[in-house]
């Protein structure tokens, strides 16, 4: 594999979504997005009002979930910030976290 290769197995991404994004059914709608992508994971609001998402399963279905919340909340979204995520937890579903 080359060093511009993108990866083959899983990749875990955590991703920030910041504008008016709590209280807009955000996190139901994000959960029930996943549940059409091979993704695991969770969903949550934090206290400086932006929303959450960690998420694991192959890049084409990590990309495709951000692009479909992307679409549904064009108007509400102002930010969105992607970096790998190098927690330990082991994720068996998509989840909505509180």
């Amino acid at each position: 594999m080359s060093p511009t290769s993108p990866p083959t197995g899983p990749i875990r991404e955590r991703i920030l979504f910041r504008g008016k994004v709590q209280g807009v059914g955000f996190r139901q709608r994000t959960r029930s997005n996943a549940r059409c992508f091979p993704v695991v994971g969770y969903v949550r609001n934090l206290g400086d009002g932006s929303v959450e998402l960690v998420v694991q399963g192959p890049q084409s279905a990590v990309n495709g979930l951000v692009q479909q919340i992307s679409g549904d909340f064009a108007g509400s979204i102002t930010d969105i910030v992607r970096e790998p995520w190098g927690g330990s937890e082991e994720f068996t579903e998509f989840e909505i976290r509180f």
